[in-house]
């Protein structure tokens, strides 16, 4: 089952992005805490973040 954040990268769930390349994706929050609050979030999907 694909993520909330997979679909993002996939284009299935829009976004206003802010900067993207090969490796990451850098998008608005859509609930920020302040103004400009930005996610950045790798494109590979991966069950841990410690390897």
């Amino acid at each position: 089952m694909s993520t909330l954040f997979t679909r993002i990268v996939n284009g299935e769930i829009p976004c206003h992005k802010i900067a993207e390349n090969e490796h990451f994706l850098a998008f608005l929050d859509i609930m920020p805490l302040v103004e400009g609050h930005t996610l950045v979030i790798p494109k590979r999907e991966v069950d841990y973040i410690l390897i």
